[in-house]
């Protein structure tokens, strides 16, 4: 099933994030998405987050389709040039896997091989381009594919609390041009930035879902401050989790902290995307929290 499926039913989307192991057993993983995230309607596969080598989203993705749950191909430039990222997405097609987010991907030197080349033959907009023609039947090069062309729900990002909101808007037109069907956001703590900037973003007419982050510490929120493009943690936020340490350690106050988000920015989005970051256990009671829950 394709996510846009659910987007065009009108129904609100609810999507969590794994990140693939540091090796190839799967068992770990496969038991937390069992155990706590049967809530959701698709789970999103991360592509050597952060420059990091993992076993591939492309392998992760088909483990999850094999046992029944819907899954989202993450996707970036950074590490296969054009005739890579086209095949693998032709082998995702080949194994059913029909969502996809495109990336360009942080660049190598953050990661734990900061030796290594990094490609970016495309960035995210022409791969989202690249995707669009594989449906048509053409590659990059000009040469048609055998059979039926794939077809695929073409997912992208967006930063709605970056400090240049103007830039992230007309790329969020370029990537609508190229092709994108849908948006997830980078981590929103400042609900009233993201509803400003929906208001603007409403023209292109694609579904939107809010990105949250489950923040686990004062000391992790002064982090994405520092370290993370496009997220802005309110001092406000970082006072509450400091106020009661043993409430913050168990999580209760970063559910509370992203409920609270979720429930002021839900009527100004189509979904959510829960960035769970190890603290899977968490989505359950958030989802209930928010009143995202179906049951």
């Amino acid at each position: 099933m394709r996510i846009t499926e659910l987007f065009e039913r009108g129904e609100f989307a609810v999507t969590a994030e794994v990140g693939p192991p540091k090796g190839f057993h799967l068992d770990h993983l496969m038991r937390e998405v069992e155990e706590y995230l049967g809530g959701v309607c698709a789970i999103n596969v991360t592509d050597c987050q952060s420059s990091v080598m993992r076993l591939s989203s492309l392998a992760t993705c088909k483990a999850l389709k094999d046992r029944g749950y819907e899954a989202i191909f993450q996707l970036t430039c950074r590490d296969r040039n054009r005739i890579a990222l086209q095949s693998d997405l032709l082998s995702a097609a080949y194994f059913g896997i029909e969502n996809l987010l495109l990336l360009t991907g942080d660049h190598t030197r953050l990661g734990d091989h900061p030796q290594a080349k990094p490609v970016f033959d495309l960035d995210s907009v022409s791969l989202i381009h690249a995707v669009k023609q594989l449906e048509l039947g053409i590659d990059l090069g000009g040469n048609c594919l055998e059979g039926t062309p794939p077809v695929f729900a073409k997912g992208a990002v967006v930063s709605p609390c970056s400090d240049s909101v103007d830039a992230q808007l007309s790329k969020m037109e370029r990537k609508v041009s190229a092709g994108a069907e849908y948006f997830q956001t980078q981590a929103v703590f400042e609900p009233e930035k993201f509803i400003s900037f929906m208001d603007k973003a409403r023209q292109f007419g694609v579904p939107v879902m809010l990105g949250v982050v489950i923040p686990k510490s004062a000391g992790m929120a002064n982090f994405m401050n520092n370290n993370i493009a496009g997220i802005s943690v309110p001092e406000t936020v970082i006072e509450e989790l400091r106020r009661d340490p043993e409430k913050t350690k168990a999580g209760i106050t970063g559910v509370e902290i992203t409920a609270r988000i979720i429930q002021e920015c839900r009527n100004y989005c189509q979904g959510v995307h829960i960035m769970a970051l190890g603290w899977e256990s968490k989505i359950p009671e958030l989802i209930r929290q928010a009143g995202l829950s179906t049951t």
